[in-house]
């Protein structure tokens, strides 16, 4: 960002967000997400070493001033083990000229690469998402702030979104951004599932509605049939077609290994596209920490505890990731590590979830006054907030009162909210449960649709 305007940093990672976007459709190529590059956006020296921490053969490497009306964007495209400059250009337009530049952009790369684009490749990369600016503008606002995965920042992407389409209600894109904000909030702890999930359908649907190959539409309308609907078989369609339309979209690989596949006991396939969404953003917090959290649903806790510590590491302030640590730890055995990490998780977010999970360890180990304090706590936050009953369901299996847990785990159900309730068959803290006639009725029950 070369804007006097530190504001303008969110044009400028969306300007490079769009041209990857647009990149991202190209089967041919292996294209590094955003969230992965951010971290080098202060003009690099080492560019081959950064090539070979993010295991690419080209860097694009651009710089954006915008001030007010008027925008520059300068690229360069270089062989990062020759730091031969394969191809550079500078483009002085008028701001409503930014698409045909990023359009341009991304057709001289795949050019310069002699890559063979298919005819709706070349139909994706010229595409003009909006003819307005302003809604453009307030789009790129909401990725900022969706990237940050918080329940408060989910919330301000929303007001973006519903911002753009106020200013473009035919923006296809600004519909798939409402839905990908709405289908985390209720995992995020932000609103209870009955109240957001249903909108992230309707509007990954207006999505499709305007633009059926918008693959983020396609995996975020995946992600509320599986959360919402539970309605495996549908979900995993449309993340397979998620990842045909955009195959380089780290997203919905992510998506469909955790949500798609971990469920129903496919760990294999789970991890290999956890993986694979890995190599597509190898520094997103998010999909390290859901590569942890998928590999402690296989039973591979070793691997998960490595895994999430890895996470921690990269972003020690990421309260989701300490969570799934403790969870990790917790069923491996290492319980005051994983209270530590718990109460870590608690200090940086106001998830109830975390507590719950605090509450449930310290039930299991045999501090029933403190996990019955927590759970009184979490009972007063209900009546002023959305608390799941999975973390009532918790804190009763882990005081060994298993009829109560399976009510709250029936009221999970009833809420539809499947980001907790759609692994009981591989959730290890319902272990004690399996064999019982009245659980193994209900874990039936949720896979009826499958």
């Amino acid at each position: 960002n070369l804007s006097r305007d530190p504001d303008n940093a969110y044009f400028t990672e969306g300007v490079q967000e769009e041209i990857l976007t647009r990149l991202a459709k190209v089967a041919d190529l292996r294209v590094i997400a955003r969230t992965s590059t951010q971290r080098y956006k202060s003009a690099p020296e080492n560019l081959s070493q950064i090539a070979k921490e993010l295991g690419v053969a080209h860097i694009l490497e651009g710089s954006v001033q915008k001030a007010a009306e008027e925008v520059r964007v300068s690229v360069q495209l270089i062989n990062a083990s020759t730091q031969a400059h394969l191809w550079a250009e500078t483009y002085d337009r008028k701001l409503t000229d930014i698409f045909a530049v990023e359009s341009e952009i991304a057709k001289t790369i795949a050019d310069t690469l002699q890559v063979k684009l298919s005819d709706p490749e070349q139909h994706a990369i010229r595409a003009r998402p909006t003819e307005n600016t302003e809604a453009y503008q307030l789009y790129l606002r909401g990725r900022y702030f969706w990237n940050k995965r918080t329940g408060a920042d989910l919330k301000k992407a929303i007001d973006y979104f519903n911002q753009a389409i106020g200013k473009d209600p035919n923006y296809a894109l600004a519909y798939a951004g409402l839905a990908d904000a709405y289908v985390l909030l209720s995992g995020f702890g932000a609103a209870s599932p009955k109240d957001s999930l249903p909108q992230a359908k309707a509007a990954a649907q207006k999505a499709l509605e305007l633009d059926n190959t918008l693959g983020e539409a396609h995996a975020s309308l995946a992600q509320a049939l599986f959360a919402y609907d539970f309605n495996f078989a549908e979900a995993n369609r449309e993340f397979r077609r998620a990842i045909e339309l955009s195959p380089n979209y780290a997203t919905a690989h992510q998506w469909y290994g955790q949500s798609g596949l971990a469920p129903l006991g496919q760990f294999e396939n789970a991890i290999a596209e956890m993986k694979r969404a890995l190599e597509l953003d190898p520094l997103s917090v998010i999909i390290n920490a859901d590569l942890g959290s998928v590999l402690c649903s296989a039973r591979r806790y070793d691997a998960a505890i490595e895994q999430l510590r890895k996470t921690v590491e990269m972003d020690p302030r990421f309260y989701y990731a300490r969570w799934n640590l403790g969870v990790a730890l917790e069923v491996k055995g290492l319980v005051e590590q994983a209270v530590v990490e718990y109460g870590k998780a608690i200090a940086l977010d106001d998830d109830p979830l975390s507590s719950g999970l605090l509450a449930h360890l310290y039930a299991k180990i045999g501090q029933k006054d403190k996990a019955l304090q927590i759970q009184e706590r979490l009972r007063e936050v209900s009546k002023q907030r959305y608390v799941s009953p999975y973390i009532f369901a918790m804190i009763h299996l882990g005081l060994g009162e298993k009829e109560q847990a399976i009510d709250f785990l029936e009221k999970t159900y009833q809420d539809r909210d499947g980001y907790n309730v759609a692994y009981i068959k591989v959730d290890p803290f319902f272990d004690p449960l399996r064999g019982d006639p009245r659980f193994e009725a209900f874990v039936q029950k949720i896979f009826a649709t499958k």
